[in-house]
């Protein structure tokens, strides 16, 4: 008896075990469709290895190694944005030339701002961007962003008091 597994047969096996390898591979992800995607990548690799596809075993094993990969990636992914966003956070920070008193109480009043308003008034003062491009780079409206410029000009006339 020739023991290939046939294009039918994939198609069966998968439709069969699919589900639960889902559930099994769920516990470490976030979302369904990235269980779908370690599923679906789990079945091209046991196949383009010419594993027997009745070694569940090694198939529950081969989904538990991409998802295990895949979260380890999702997580570097996610510190290395946070390191970009902490970054920013420090690079919007205005400099001014000369220090004084009044430009130290400014800019301690600006970085006293909420992130999303600082950013607005860095780019539209600092950089003289318009509205539109500052929408542009945020991906807000220019009117989202002629607003958090209205509110951090509201919040830096009742916090600001020049010496």
């Amino acid at each position: 008896m020739d023991n290939v597994a046939t294009h039918e047969d994939w198609k069966v096996r998968f439709s069969s075990l699919a589900p639960g390898l889902l559930l099994f591979a769920r516990q470490w992800l976030r979302s369904s469709a990235d269980a779908e995607d370690v599923v679906q990548e789990a079945f091209v690799r046991f196949w383009r290895r010419n594993h027997n596809i009745e070694n569940r075993a090694l198939l529950y094993a081969t989904v538990r190694s991409i998802a295990l990969d895949f979260l380890r990636r999702d997580n570097r992914r996610a510190r290395r944005e946070s390191d970009v966003v902490a970054e920013i956070e420090h690079s919007v920070q205005p400099k001014f030339t000369a220090e004084d008193e009044t430009q130290r109480a400014l800019a301690a009043a600006v970085d006293h701002l909420p992130g999303e308003q600082r950013e607005v008034v860095v780019m539209k003062i600092w950089n003289e961007l318009t509205f539109a491009e500052i929408g542009s780079v945020l991906g807000i409206s220019q009117n989202t962003a002629a607003s958090r410029y209205r509110y951090a000009l509201g919040a830096l006339r009742k916090n600001f008091t020049p010496q």
